[in-house]
């Protein structure tokens, strides 16, 4: 089964982002990291990035018209971005939020998340495994 992998802005350098919040894992080696990890559970995993909020949507809508199950990492836009909110909420299949870091352990305007009411789930702070969890949990949610 496939399953769409969005990341939101600045994912793309995370080689030049802080290491202590984000890791040592370049973009590329964390694209390999899921979409491995996706094979081993059973996923096709098509991983996107951007910057660009209205490109996010229309990925979004490209997985509510395909049914498509999602797990994404909004990024920046997970504290403020109605528009992507809105646009994940008509996904029927099973969407999960992920983040690397632990948000609530974070600046106190990371706190919020607009995603979170309309995602099944949220896994945060394990770095590139918060992927992984989100596979299993998706896994789960499918059976």
């Amino acid at each position: 089964m496939k399953v769409l992998v969005l990341n939101g802005p600045n994912l793309g350098r995370l080689d030049i982002r802080d290491s202590s919040i984000y890791g040592d894992m370049s973009y590329a080696d964390l694209v390999a990291h899921i979409v491995n990890a996706a094979k081993t559970h059973g996923f096709e995993a098509d991983v996107r990035q951007s910057n660009d909020e209205a490109e996010i949507i229309g990925w979004l809508h490209e997985a509510a018209d395909s049914n498509l199950p999602v797990i994404i990492n909004p990024a920046a836009f997970t504290h403020y971005s109605y528009a992507i909110r809105d646009a994940a909420e008509m996904v029927k299949a099973p969407l999960i939020e992920v983040h690397l870091s632990n948000p609530l352990s974070r600046e106190e305007f990371r706190h919020t998340s607009v995603i979170s009411g309309v995602a099944n789930g949220t896994i945060g702070g394990f770095g590139p495994n918060s992927y992984v969890l989100a596979l299993i949990a998706l896994k789960a949610l499918l059976s």
